[in-house]
């Protein structure tokens, strides 16, 4: 496996981070602003803890970061991040307890990715299912008025997620981190001023 050790690789190491990757959400932040003292925060897919880490930095010790991943991580956070190794698709008992006790959250963040198999449409088919899934889960611990940022595999079903985003939040954003290497196909969609779910119309009962 190619190992690369560009700019944002060695400023990682200097800095203590586990990836790269906390970069993309640091300019993510400084462009839109999403983080602010005391709020709280759900990162999905957050191994190996970059993402937790950089926004327990903006909450600060009045905030919560509660991070999961499918996948385990050996990252020491500090005491305002609960990490959690967790399948979105099949929350268990002690998670959705953690979502109700830690949340409703200000910001959901999700750098959630497939483990790539080198097929394009196959990699985009499960980069949308955990999209779509990060979504599902906005749309449930999500707070009114709060931010959603997805990391996704630029598609054929990029079109109809953004139109879902874009029916439940005031504005949605994308976005391309200049930390993002230039090959990657990944854009991140940030959805800014979160509405809630629509309400439900009930049909008129027949007679």
């Amino acid at each position: 496996m190619k190992i690369y050790r560009d700019h944002y690789f060695l400023k990682a190491k200097r800095e203590n981070y586990p990836a790269r990757s906390v970069y993309k959400l640091k300019e993510i932040d400084k462009r839109f602003g999403i983080f602010k003292q005391g709020m709280r925060v759900l990162d999905l897919g957050a191994a190996p803890g970059s993402w937790s880490l950089g926004a327990a930095e903006k909450v600060g010790p009045s905030g919560k970061v509660l991070g999961a991943d499918i996948q385990t991580t050996e990252t020491v956070f500090p005491k305002n991040v609960t990490f959690m190794q967790e399948d979105v698709f099949e929350r268990s008992e002690e998670f959705e307890e953690a979502l109700q006790k830690i949340g409703p959250f200000d910001v959901i963040i999700s750098d959630m990715a497939p483990k790539t198999t080198g097929h394009k449409f196959t990699d985009q088919a499960r980069s949308s299912n955990l999209c779509f899934e990060a979504l599902a889960v906005a749309t449930v611990h999500l707070k009114t008025g709060g931010s959603f940022v997805v990391k996704i595999f630029m598609g054929p079903d990029v079109e109809a997620y953004v139109k879902e985003m874009r029916t439940l939040f005031t504005s949605v954003k994308s976005f391309k981190p200049k930390s993002s290497r230039s090959e990657s196909k990944e854009t991140f969609y940030i959805g800014l001023g979160y509405k809630g779910l629509p309400e439900q119309t009930e049909e008129p009962e027949d007679e």
